[in-house]
């Protein structure tokens, strides 16, 4: 599995694997992407983990309700994380304020 943090208010937009965008109909399904229950605070920003398949090579994530003075329109997440390398990022961080656990958040509701 891969990973990566997403800031609250953001959403995930195209998802591509090796051979490119993801087709839906070629793989008869949507990429296995889930919003886990582990979020971390970096100043006031709250940042989300989320998980994905092995096979997702990038990720595009959007402002949920973009800002038209912002310069900031999407953004595409080219190095996903191992389960190593978040571990070594919540551990080395000086920035982290926090990391919480949401109780009320259904760990297995997938976002896509």
């Amino acid at each position: 599995m891969k990973y990566f943090f997403l800031t609250d208010g953001w959403q995930i937009g195209r998802v591509w694997e090796p051979q490119g965008l993801w087709d839906v109909q070629a793989w008869r399904r949507s990429p296995v992407i889930t919003h886990t229950c582990l979020y971390i605070l970096e100043g006031s920003e709250k940042l989300w983990l989320y998980q994905v398949e092995e096979i997702v090579v990038m990720v595009e994530v959007k402002p949920s309700h973009p800002n038209p003075e912002s310069t900031i329109g999407q953004v595409t997440l080219k190095r996903l994380m191992s389960a190593e390398d978040v571990l070594t990022y919540l551990s080395t961080n000086p920035s982290i304020t926090a990391i919480q656990i949401d109780k009320t958040y259904p760990s297995s509701g997938l976002q896509r």
